[in-house]
């Protein structure tokens, strides 16, 4: 079977167009001899849909991104955020630069095709096509569903339902075809602004019923459900009550089918009319099935339901040496010493890089032997990696720990109830698992390079703790406030207790006292009580602060050249 991005009917040439030109392709539908452009579109009877080219694009965050890949695909017409229901080529992104020269069109031959200067394409995208059928003209027509048909005198030939990307569209058929061995996948997307294959399948086996895995290495099933007759009788029956409870989803369902006979299993499910809110059930790039549903009233996508409940299931949801928490919502945190390998891939989903070491381990090789001066970080309160190895004949944590680093690729151990496990190479899939007691049973020993716990090191390559900065700020603040209003206050009293103290200090030190003008002022009144002039000034009576001392008080003015008596 031909993987999923080479669909049955969608042929990429790498001929040129001919040297004839075509007309240009208009409403719902594109017959023979017509060519629908970059920058024209097929949209469905009810306005809903939208065939196409186009680039993706995202923001997220203060980052704005455009992809320099084209595509042709479907999306939603009428809603405001731009969203794919269907990629053609997403495995085969247009990437030359003269998009003039590409069209989607029918050939003579009768097969939905993409023509341009596609060289750069590989030549197994022309192994798989409809077979010809000559004399009898073809269209392909955008239905009212979303659904991109091939279509010869009323007779369906090939449809993109029966191939679809990370998406499942109401009236969309999900299952597998028992005579053929065909069957219906959702493959997730790589990014927000890559729709090339992703992580992650789900699809509907002949003996194990739903089956959802990572594809990617290492490969694994990490949920399922066991589809039979019986089973669907008595889940959809729920699902649908479910579904009616959510306010958001009350009555937006009209039904769900499940139909097995001895051609086909396969479920369906439709919405109540054309009018309902848009909905699809969605194979998220983080490993979630979803079912979207589009609110009018926030503009934007919101999610009623998600499978695997806990977001943080699905292995490998955020990369190599990576701590995954679920509490409130998922984040993805790199571990101890260790930085986004890519912080732009971050940006737009896509964690399957990880994280990559900032102090590389260090160890040497001699005489078969393998020695280190590697040390261990403990992270605790976690979920154990999967892929561990058992280390036998190691009875003391110490022992776990010598032959971890006997290891030039072992990069983390645990030891609980006298049993070591090591782990070698990524460290995939450490969940924070709130709620476990903080106890050497639940620690994780992360393997770092000694001079990462040098003072210096660890002082420039540790994270400030926003809340401590904004105590110390608001502490240190309050304290300089506080100085400075002592400051004043104790300026003000020395103001008024300087006269007493320096009559004080004169008795017991004898020297000459200076006084402020200002205590001379309140000693003498204002200089009200003149006692006579001398040399350049006037004398006047004053009293010390006591009431006991009188004083002499002499006021310069230059304006007189001799004394008075």
């Amino acid at each position: 079977m031909p993987p999923l991005h080479i669909l049955l009917g969608l042929l990429l040439l790498l001929n040129p167009p001919p040297c004839c030109s075509s007309a240009a392709a208009n409403g719902d539908k594109l017959t023979a001899g017509q060519a629908l452009a970059v920058g024209s579109k097929l949209v469905s009877r009810n306005g809903k849909f939208a065939l196409g080219f186009f680039q993706p694009a995202a923001a997220a965050g203060s980052i704005s991104k455009s992809s320099h890949s084209w595509y042709l695909g479907i999306w939603f017409n009428k809603i405001p955020v731009f969203t794919t229901v269907w990629v053609a080529n997403r495995e085969e992104p247009i990437i030359h630069h003269n998009l003039n020269l590409t069209q989607l069109k029918i050939t003579s031959d009768g097969n939905l095709v993409i023509v341009g200067d596609l060289s750069y394409l590989s030549r197994s995208t022309l192994q798989y096509g409809v077979k010809s059928q000559k004399n009898k003209p073809r269209a392909a027509l955008l239905l009212n569903t979303g659904n991109l048909a091939l279509t010869s005198q009323h007779t369906m030939l090939w449809q993109s339902f029966d191939y679809p990307t990370d998406l499942l569209l109401p009236t969309a058929k999900f299952g597998r075809n028992k005579i053929t061995g065909f069957s219906h996948q959702l493959i997730s997307k790589k990014s927000l602004i890559d729709p090339g294959v992703g992580s992650y399948n789900i699809e509907l086996q002949d003996t194990n019923g739903f089956i959802l895995k990572r594809r990617n290495n290492p490969s694994m099933v990490y949920w399922r459900y066991a589809s039979s007759t019986i089973s669907s009788l008595n889940l959809l029956p729920v699902l649908k009550s479910l579904l009616d409870l959510d306010p958001r989803t009350k009555g937006l369902v009209d039904d769900v089918n499940y139909v097995d006979n001895n051609q086909e299993e396969y479920y369906m499910y439709t919405l109540r009319d054309e009018s309902s809110p848009s909905a699809f059930v969605l194979l998220d790039i983080s490993g979630q099935i979803k079912l979207n549903l589009w609110s009018q009233a926030s503009k934007s996508w919101q999610t009623i339901y998600a499978q695997p409940d806990n977001p943080c299931d699905p292995p490998a949801t955020c990369g190599p040496f990576t701590i995954c928490s679920s509490k409130p919502n998922q984040s993805c945190d790199c571990m101890e010493n260790f930085s986004q390998k890519s912080p732009y891939d971050w940006e737009f989903d896509d964690r399957t890089g990880g994280c990559i070491r900032n102090t590389l381990l260090h160890w040497t090789h001699e005489r078969n032997t393998t020695s280190s001066t590697d040390i261990f970080h403990p992270t605790s309160q976690v979920q154990y990696p999967y892929n561990s190895q058992s280390i036998l004949n190691t009875t003391t944590q110490r022992k776990c720990e010598e032959a971890c680093l006997g290891s030039c690729s072992c990069t983390a151990y645990s030891y609980n109830n006298r049993r070591c496990s090591v782990w070698n190479g990524e460290l995939l899939n450490v969940i924070l698992a709130e709620g476990i007691d903080n106890t050497a049973e639940h620690v994780l020993y992360l393997r770092l390079a000694a001079k990462y716990f040098l003072p210096s090191l660890r002082k420039n390559k540790r994270k400030p703790n926003l809340r401590v900065v904004t105590a110390a700020s608001i502490i240190g603040f309050g304290l300089l406030m506080f100085t400075l209003l002592l400051l004043i206050w104790r300026n003000k009293f020395k103001r008024r207790s300087l006269l007493s103290i320096s009559y004080d200090n004169q008795g017991s030190a004898g020297g000459i006292i200076a006084f402020r003008y200002t205590d001379l002022v309140h000693a003498t009144k204002n200089f009200s009580e003149k006692l006579g002039g001398g040399g350049f000034g006037c004398v006047y009576k004053g009293l010390l602060s006591d009431s006991k001392t009188s004083v002499a008080v002499k006021r310069l003015d230059v304006a007189h050249q001799a004394g008075e008596k």
